[in-house]
């Protein structure tokens, strides 16, 4: 029998996760957000950001038997236009909204000594339950990387391991996804690459941020292309 899956992208409501999981016991959960290489169903514009296109060709090539599916300020407004897009499509989508700034877990992850993409790991692949405990050596950020997790972690691979996570990230760990208050806060002496998928509408914010805080703004369509890779190298090299 082929193993069933649940999809869901974003930070789910954890109401939805426990019932959905009461519901399917048994059930792999896969993050659709995550660039599998899965084929390009060419249903959404060329020209459109990459994360709801994973979302959209691994709903189909996973067929996921359920999707939990974000759709407020928690996600964004893509998210809710690929739920109603996969439902119409005949994809089992339950929307839910997930606003809540109270209570906030401990940021313990983001200001670690962990190298950035175990940093972002440990977070992403624990959205569901949280980050695990246990120690987590506490640096003075070098530098900072704000925004989501990117779709080609290659460029995280570009930092020490003193830089610190802000943004969205931040807010996953700290179990508050839509909370605007935290996404926007940094350390204001510290230079930051703002980072954001391109397409996708917290390009805004991060090209704001950078602008206000003296940082590098960086849009990725794809994956990193070496014009990128050397605008970082050397954010990182100057200051």
């Amino acid at each position: 029998m082929e193993e069933q899956v649940i999809g869901f992208w974003g930070y789910p409501d954890p109401e939805l996760v426990k019932k959905i999981r009461n519901q399917y016991p048994n059930c792999r959960w896969v993050d659709l957000d995550i660039d599998f290489g899965a084929p390009d169903k060419e249903i959404l514009p060329k020209s459109y950001c990459k994360i709801i296109k994973n979302i959209i060709n691994n709903s189909f090539n996973l067929k996921p038997v359920k999707i939990a599916a974000p759709i407020g300020k928690d996600k964004c407004d893509s998210g809710w236009f690929a739920a109603r897009v996969l439902t119409d499509l005949g994809f089992d989508c339950e929307t839910c909204v997930y606003e809540k700034l109270e209570p906030k877990r401990p940021i313990r992850v983001c200001t670690s000594n962990l190298p950035l993409v175990e940093k972002f790991n440990t977070i992403m692949n624990n959205i569901l339950d949280g980050v695990p405990e246990g120690e987590y050596v506490q640096v003075k950020p070098q530098f900072g990387f704000w925004g989501v997790p990117p779709n080609d972690y290659e460029i995280l691979k570009l930092f020490p391991d003193n830089t610190h996570l802000y943004g969205w990230t931040r807010c996953v760990e700290a179990g508050t996804p839509a909370d605007l208050e935290l996404e926007m806060q940094i350390d204001k002496d510290v230079p930051t690459v703002f980072y954001a998928q391109a397409f996708c509408s917290k390009t805004q914010l991060a090209k704001y941020l950078a602008d206000k805080y003296n940082g590098l703004y960086i849009d990725v369509d794809d994956y990193i292309n070496n014009s990128i890779k050397a605008k970082i190298e050397a954010f990182l090299r100057l200051r």
